[in-house]
């Protein structure tokens, strides 16, 4: 019997809740429906939008009124009412009818538009970037503004616009301004407002400051720091000077008065705002960290009263006129916040002095000498540390953020704390004595703070807040000789732009339990303000190739789509200011800094295509579109796409090859450079003929398709060959151009080419690039031995880099690694998945977890206890490319999977994959959908299965389970039986819960 109790809600516009500040002309509404029965559907809707609340009624609704619009869509549905105004609030709310006609009502909501700036400043009511006039090094302190504002009377409402060039803290009345969440809290943000290109946009952030505005005298101040404006990131870039820019402030604050008047203030130079660069943050990057000395700190600046007659004036930035054409556009998405919940404290504490003595140990590098080792327990008293100590802190998780500590010592005295991912052993590569912090593989980054005490005496906090670090351990010292302090208290503040959680996956095996851990502290902080690919060494850039790996998984994980389209928005900004001949993506955005990694970039010579990384502009559409539905970003960048396959073409013609670039970076076993770009080049024509098709450019789609059928036959008659036994093989060893200098490698990777790579087995299958089923079936085979690697294989491929390495094991890069699993359980064999999965020897997902990782690393094999540290010039113990395997996990072992033909879990598949060996006995897996939770689970009962499986109202299912011999047929309302289909019992069901039982086959 089913329940009645449906309700319409998780109202959101432009996928936020009660979003300020939006600058979407026409945006995107959406809901879910809950429902406690099964079945339960929407057919029809109606969205009402106002601009007050007692005007949401069908007969009232001034600003839209959609009508009942027949439809089961309730994802991004664009707006369609009278045009909106800048910063103004409205009301909406929607009304939606289900399978029996019975209307159920949504409570009201609302948004706030911005300013709405994208093309023009005159919303901002003539603000003008103002800059500090006179600063003589531009690249050390920060600037501090401020400015006092009188208001007559009392304030009904004020909201503050701000952006700038660097990053940012804004305080009202000595408020420091934060993120409003959905709960009414404020939320700490991080280096505010992010980094673009800023040549072409920036974006600007809207706060309520309603309360924190009195009449009589108030004060608007700010910090302003590098950020990635100013820092040495920006080296490359088109606004980058080697001596520094002025930092910029642009403000607008709107008051409106309880008696209807309103006043505007403004950031310009008319001598009210004034400024400093003599405060405490003394030097600030992004790289290096931040050098903070308590004993300039001016007490009182963000409070009214405080005499600034010695600050100096602003003056007008030469920003505007430099890049008259860079628009000012609202952040679409929540910014990096510090996330309270996830702050991280000590495990351990050991203070040492130097090193033993009379002891070397095998690296000749020593052992520390331990003074004393503390327990986290000891911080509620504190700890003494002395000049010529060192104490080392343990938050046990890698992480991203900055530190905050309480410190109590003289006046004067300077700490200095550096941030490292690891400890050094007794092995090779190690960069000091036994239990020190390695930092070597930082590089020129110094990821340092440096903070010099005031001398309070009770102890002073501190909190670095125009850097951010990537670290585990903290390595703190007293600089000042022959004094002491001591530290009272010492948290590792997490720092995000992937905020809320979508996916859950649990099961019965502890190593792959860390390995998902690993996976999402690996997103999360890589995660941060664009997706970078380490947070740690002198990098920190957004790396197209592992960004569109990890999209489908970084979509699972977190709420992602606004960051990601927002990414997409950068991407084709640089595609026109850094990519070749302004048509191809380019390897990292934003900023010139290695924009363009390939051959040509770096010696004139040779190819210029960056195959994988630049593709980026078509999969990251395509990956958004199909988990949410939301054709929004490909109908926006379809000409930067159709430019970006336009150029490909014109490099090649009608020979149909990629435009090469550097290949499967890091796998073991390499493949031509030429190869995987020809491999790419078919996979962007296939999506492309995909997003063409749906968006109703059918002659565009028809021209796509003939395109992959021609590479495909180029392809194979390129690369498709014979042994000598008559088995085909793919000559994946090609190395066409000598003057790739990316095809015999560089000092940081180097592999041996081979036929037959894992890569070039697992693409071909994945696309079809095979002549016949005949073939395929024998590449299905090869691949299965290959990745088996047993004595056999080995003792028939002496010459392959397989026979260093274990049964079970990987050899594929960053442009493989997010196939292999899926491709195998596609070919039926996932318990060769599994294994792979399950293999904690190198090269493998759970070397890694095995050799003590939190979070996933760059290279396989980035240290271990028997070898050591990998390769220092290229060694990150923060990155999250190899965690795209959790796409394998939601969609095969958990079973939770899109619908390619109908994107975004309106359908859903359903297709479990049970361990059969048994090594895993339980799956739980959670995905909260843009339609609503999924939940899929199953676990093995001696010889028998157990698959529990919630699907949302609104959607319906496919479900897939291994047909065994009592495959249950339909006994619940709601599932329909389908027969046998390829060894699996299909099943069609409706929205709601149920519990399927069957033997393990």
């Amino acid at each position: 019997m089913r329940k009645q109790a449906t309700v319409v809600g998780d109202l959101r516009v432009e996928y936020r809740i009660k979003p300020m500040g939006i600058d979407a002309e026409k945006p995107r509404f959406s809901w879910k429906m809950t429902s406690a029965g099964s079945g339960q559907k929407q057919t029809a809707y109606q969205i009402l939008v106002a601009q007050s609340p007692d005007r949401l009624t069908p007969q009232a609704a001034d600003y839209w009124d959609s009508g009942k619009v027949k439809s089961d869509k309730s994802v991004a549905v664009h707006y369609a009412g009278k045009e909106l105004l800048p910063s103004y609030k409205y009301y909406w709310k929607v009304l939606v009818w289900d399978e029996k006609e019975t209307l159920i009502e949504s409570e009201e909501s609302y948004f706030e538009t911005g300013l709405f700036s994208d093309h023009a400043m005159e919303n901002w009511s003539k603000a003008k970037w103002i800059a500090m006039a006179g600063k003589k090094d531009k690249k050390a302190s920060a600037v501090m503004f401020r400015r006092e504002v009188r208001l007559p009377k009392r304030v009904k409402e004020a909201r503050l616009y701000v952006t700038a060039l660097g990053a940012y803290t804004i305080y009202v009345n000595g408020n420091k301004m934060g993120f409003l969440q959905e709960d009414n809290t404020v939320a700490e943000e991080l280096l505010t407002p992010g980094w673009t290109n800023y040549d072409k946009i920036i974006h600007y952030f809207t706060y309520d400051v309603t309360k924190h505005l009195a009449p009589g005298d108030n004060i608007l101040a700010a910090q302003l720091g590098n950020g990635w404006y100013n820092s040495r990131i920006g080296e490359g870039s088109t606004y980058h000077k080697e001596d520094g820019n002025d930092l910029g402030l642009l403000v607008k604050l709107a008051v409106t008065f309880e008696d209807g008047s309103a006043e505007i203030i403004i950031s310009d130079t008319n001598g009210q705002w004034k400024a400093t660069d003599q405060g405490p943050i003394r030097e600030n990057d992004i790289y290096d960290g931040e050098v903070y000395d308590a004993t300039m700190e001016l007490d009182g600046w963000l409070e009214k009263g405080y005499d600034d007659a010695a600050w100096s004036s602003v003056k007008e930035h030469s920003f505007p006129a430099s890049f008259p054409k860079a628009k000012l556009k609202a952040y679409p998405a929540k910014p990096a916040l510090i996330m309270s919940e996830l702050e991280q404290q000590p495990e351990s504490i050991t203070v040492y002095h130097g090193v033993l003595p009379d002891y070397q140990g095998e690296n000749g590098r020593g052992k520390i000498k331990v003074v004393k080792e503390y327990q986290p327990s000891d911080l509620d008293t504190g700890f003494a540390l002395k000049h010529g100590e060192t104490a080392i802190i343990d938050l046990g998780q890698n992480m991203v953020g900055v530190p905050s500590y309480t410190v109590k010592g003289e006046m004067g005295t300077q700490i200095q704390i550096r941030f490292g991912e690891i400890t050094n052993d007794d092995s090779k590569g190690a960069d000091g004595p036994e239990g020190s912090v390695y930092f070597e593989n930082l590089r020129t980054a110094k990821q340092t703070s440096l903070y010099t005490l005031k001398g309070e005496a009770a102890g002073e906090i501190h909190q670095d807040s125009m850097t951010f670090y990537g670290f585990r351990f903290a390595e703190i010292k007293v600089l000042t000789a022959d004094a002491s302090v001591e530290i009272l208290q010492f948290t590792g503040k997490v720092a995000s732009s992937s905020i809320d959680d979508t996916g859950k996956l649990l099961t019965s095996n502890d190593a792959v339990n860390q390995l998902y851990h690993n996976v999402k502290w690996g997103h999360r902080g890589n995660y941060f303000w664009v997706p970078t690919d380490c947070p740690q060494r002198d990098e920190r850039l957004g790396w197209t190739g592992d960004t569109q790996v990890f999209a489908n998984t970084a979509l699972y994980n977190a709420e992602s789509v606004l960051f990601l389209e927002t990414y997409m928005d950068t991407l084709v900004d640089s595609q026109d200011l850094y990519g070749f001949d302004r048509a191809s993506f380019t390897s990292v955005a934003p900023g010139g800094k290695w924009a363009n990694l390939n051959s040509y970039a770096r010696t004139g010579k040779g190819p210029k295509g960056q195959a994988g990384w630049a593709e980026v502009g078509i999969i990251l559409p395509w990956t958004i579109w199909q988990m949410t539905g939301d054709d929004s970003s490909i109908k926006k960048h379809y000409p930067s796409m159709v430019k970006y396959m336009d150029w490909l073409y014109s490099l090649s013609g009608d020979s149909y090859r990629g435009a090469a670039g550097i290949g499967d970076w890091l796998a073991f076993q390499g493949s031509g450079n030429q190869f995987v770009s020809d491999i790419y080049y078919a996979y962007a024509a296939d999506l492309m003929s995909s997003m063409a098709r749906h968006i109703g450019k059918d002659e565009d789609a028809g021209k796509y398709e003939v395109l992959f059928t021609n590479i495909k036959a180029a392809f194979i008659k390129r690369y498709i060959a014979e042994d000598d036994h008559k088995n085909p093989v793919i000559k994946s060893s090609l190395m066409e151009n000598p003057e790739d200098i990316f095809e015999e490698g560089i000092d940081v990777y180097k592999a041996t080419k081979e036929d037959n790579s894992q890569f070039a087995l697992l693409w071909v299958l994945k696309l079809g690039l095979y002549e016949n089923q005949e073939q395929k079936a024998k590449f299905i085979e090869v691949l299965k031995e290959n990745i088996k690697n047993d004595a056999a294989y080995k003792a028939a491929h002496p010459d392959s880099t397989r026979v260093k390495y274990a049964e079970n094991t990987l050899s594929v890069g960053f442009l493989g690694v997010h196939v292999i699993a899926p491709v195998l359980s596609d070919v039926g064999s996932s318990d060769l998945a599994y294994s792979l999965l399950l293999q904690d020897q190198m090269p493998s997902w759970l070397y890694s977890v095995k050799n003590g990782a939190t979070t996933i690393w760059e290279r396989w094999n980035s240290y271990s206890k028997e070898d050591g540290f990998g390769y220092v010039g290229m060694n990150s113990f923060n990155h999250y490319a190899y965690g795209a395997i959790a796409e394998w996990m939601y969609k095969y072992m958990a079973g939770i999977s899109n619908d390619p033909d109908k994107p975004g879990f309106k359908h859903i598949l359903l297709q479990p994959v049970v361990d059969g060996s048994k090594r895993i006995t339980v799956v739980q897996g959670e995905y909260d959908s843009v339609y609503g939770v999924i939940k899929s689970g199953w676990r093995i009962n001696g010889d028998s299965v157990s698959y529990k499986v919630t699907i949302p109202a609104n959607t319906t299912a496919t479900l897939k389970l291994p047909a065994g011999k009592e495959t249950q047929e339909a006994d619940d309302a709601g599932v329909t039986f389908k027969g046998i289909q390829e060894g699996k019992a299909v099943y069609e069901l409706d929205s709601g819960s149920y519990e399927f039982k069957m033997k393990l086959y």
